[in-house]
Parts: structure tokens; sequence; C-alpha cells
């Protein structure tokens, strides 16, 4: 892997350009709010004390806030979706499935291995910065294709009064590199259940259905990613197999493609995001970058070999989508796929690096586990203490970078608009 050729960072490591009495203020709520609790509506409570705006996209859909919550543990029952939906959270990606045909062979199934015990740990990255990890054993959903059908419409019902936007997310077949044949058979079988499922239940009338195509972090250490060329062939060809797979109707599915960490370098992480912003039928609607890292030496519980995360995930994400960012700059392409951005999103701040890249949606799940006395929140769920560390810290929150932004970029005052960061990043080294 690659060491950075320069600073991740386009936002300065100091203080943000905005007035004292600003700071001042942001401070006062965030030890205010740390012991009465978190409000019903981020969103208007953010609109009438700081002017901002935070609609937000993912997939297409217009959203409340750009802040959601990744495929993982975090999000495989009812409960956790309930959680969530009452934090506020935009969307909600569900626990990923294992694809399967309608007699339930699963190609994939050595990823449904049934083992949910994480472990929170400190890790320092490459360039001397502290974070956190998380550890597991465990990959894919293990529990029955029709408890995964039942979640969909549990966590659909408890979403149905608010705007949280719930999506599947599913491991298909992938051929290894000496193969040839796809299993259309599971394509097929698992996309209609799941458009059918979420298609009778959401509160988005009549909108399709986003699936995220999961490309696991431990495919990098799996003989599926010997070969550069079957990757390549894998992020051309799924898209399109989805589709079909949902039949008369295959608008009927947004198709977003979860980018891995490869254990190649940083050059064919950029020829995977060129592949898939390619014309033709291959093309997703959205994609989401980048999952974890894999350390085929990392150990956990007796397991060698394991994704994990923390600064050196941030630090590769956000240097490949620079790069990528500044090179279709350079050749006049500036149309994007629509993307959500995830990998050790832990600040405001830096979920701003992500979005100055183009992302206009983050996706968490490690910050939403970390022990108790790293939020300042005292009450509510670790979502809520969560979001109140992203929007509300006072040298790293959303609030004060998005009004250095505003200030930074000449941008509306009236309000402070999030859409209007996205992919901006040209204009920040410019100024």
């Amino acid at each position: 892997m690659n060491e950075p050729e320069q600073n991740r960072a386009l936002l300065p490591p100091d203080e943000p350009l905005v007035p004292q009495t600003l700071l001042d203020k942001v401070s006062e709520d965030y030890e205010r709010l740390a012991v009465d609790g978190w409000p019903v509506s981020a969103e208007e409570f953010l609109a009438d004390r700081y002017r901002l705006d935070l609609t937000a996209e993912y997939a297409g859909f217009t959203l409340r806030n750009p802040w959601g919550k990744a495929s993982g543990q975090l999000s495989m029952t009812a409960r956790q979706v309930a959680d969530d939906v009452d934090a506020g959270l935009a969307f909600v990606v569900l626990k990923t499935v294992i694809a399967q045909d309608a007699t339930g062979t699963q190609t994939m199934g050595a990823w449904a291995i049934p083992e949910s015990r994480m472990s929170a740990e400190p890790i320092v990255g490459q360039s001397g910065e502290s974070g956190w990890t998380i550890s597991w054993k465990g990959r894919g959903w293990w529990q029955t294709f029709d408890d995964y059908v039942g979640l969909i419409r549990d966590a659909n019902h408890i979403a149905a009064d608010s705007a949280t936007l719930i999506v599947p997310s599913c491991k298909y077949h992938l051929p290894m590199p000496e193969e040839d044949e796809w299993k259309v058979s599971e394509y097929e079988y698992t996309t209609r259940r799941l458009a059918d499922a979420w298609l009778g239940t959401t509160a988005f009338s009549n909108a399709p259905m986003p699936l995220e195509k999961d490309f696991s972090p431990t495919l990098a250490g799996s003989d599926r990613a010997a070969a550069q060329q079957k990757i390549l062939e894998w992020l051309r060809r799924v898209p399109s197999l989805v589709r079909s797979a949902a039949g008369e109707n295959p608008q009927s599915v947004r198709v977003g493609l979860k980018i891995f960490n490869s254990l190649f370098d940083d050059e064919f992480q950029l020829e995977m995001l060129g592949s898939i912003h390619e014309a033709g039928e291959g093309r997703p609607d959205f994609y989401v970058y980048a999952n974890r890292l894999f350390d085929p030496d990392r150990e956990f519980d007796g397991h060698r070999g394991i994704a994990y995360g923390g600064p050196d995930l941030s630090d590769r994400n956000l240097r490949v989508m620079d790069l990528f960012h500044a090179t279709k700059a350079e050749s006049g392409q500036t149309a994007q796929l629509p993307c959500s951005a995830t990998g050790n999103i832990t600040t405001g701040k830096l979920a701003l690096e992500y979005a100055l890249r183009g992302a206009s949606s983050f996706q968490l799940h490690t910050f939403f586990q970390l022990p108790g006395d790293q939020y300042t929140m005292h009450a509510g769920s670790k979502v809520q203490k969560a979001l109140h560390e992203l929007y509300l810290h006072p040298r790293h929150g959303f609030v004060v970078w998005m009004h250095d932004l505003a200030t930074r970029l000449n941008l509306s005052q009236q309000p402070i608009r999030f859409s209007d960061v996205i992919g901006k990043a040209n204009q920040v080294r410019r100024h």
C-alpha cells in the first residue's frame, strides 16, 4: 500500500476561521446538551440556531441530514433500527445478507459466519494519529433469508413515520479468477425477494429500492481478489446482473457498489473508481467508498487475517478520492456518481473532508460503538452521543467547520447549505 504523498487534509489543522462569538455559542450548546440530551429534531435545532441546511443525498434520495449507519452488527435487529430512527439518522443500511437461489444454495456461504462478538480497540495509524478499530470474526447475515426479509419489512414499518431510509445490503456471487460462470439464479431469487419486501412496506412511495452490493473488505484477503482484471469484471457486471434480476422492471432497484480497499496500490483503486464511472449498463446508480482495510497478519480471538479501520483507513480513502476528484476535474469530466463515504468518520470536520471530495452522505459504524467514556453526552443512545460529538464539538464539529467553509468559499449564509460544499475540493485548494 502506498505511503501518503501529501497531507490528506484540505481543511487546516488549527482553529476554524469563524468568529469567537460562534465558538462560544457552540461550546455553550455542546456543554448544555451533554447534560440535557439530544434534541428531537437536530435539523430544526441547527437551522434555527446556526442557519444550517443539512439536506443531503443518498442513492438519489433527498435526505434530511447526511448521517447514516453502515451495514454491520449494529443494524441487524428491529430494536437497533428503532433506536436509529429515534436518534434521527437519515438512513440505515441493514446487515449484509448472503445471496441464495430458490433452493437455499449460497455460493458465497463462507461469508455467513455466526459470530457477533466485537471488540473496540485503540489503534495508531502510520501518521502517528490515534483512533479506534472494531475487531470481530463474523462477516455477513447468518440467520435465515426469511428472517432478513422480515427485518426489511419490520424496519420499514418502524421508519414509516420518519424520514429514515432503510437500505438492504447483499453479497452476491462473484466468480473466482479462474471461473467464468455467474450464479444468475442467486441474483434473481435474492433481488426479487428483497424488492418485494422493500417495495411493499417503504414509506418512500413508488421509489425504487436502494440496494448496496457489499464488496466485503475480507475479499481483499480472499483468492477471489487474486487478479485485478477479475475485480474490474465484478464491478462492470454486477449492476447489470442485479437490474436484470429485478425482472420486468429493472428500474425498481437503485444499485450501489460498496467498494473495498484492495491489497493493490492506489493506482488500482483509481482504476476501480474509473471503471464504475464508465458509461453503459454496467454503471451503478451510486457507490460507497470505501470500507475497511485488510491485514492478513492481524489476529483476533484466535483468527488470523481480519479487517481493520482507524486513521490509516481514512488516510487512504481521502488520498484516493482526492486523486480521483482531481483527475476528473483536470480532464473536464466533473460529473460523478452519487457517493456515500465511509471509513473512520469520527469528527464532523473529517466528514466534510469526504464531502469536499464528492461525498453527499456519510456512513458510520465504529463511531457508534466506542466505550462510553469517549462521548461527552451523559444520557441517550450511543448514536445520539455520537451525533452530539459530530455536530457540536467546539474544535472538530460539523457546525464550526460548515461556517468556516461558508466563509472560505464565499457560500450563501442564509442558510449555509451542506449541499454547497460537496465536491468543492479544488476551490478549497485555490483559496
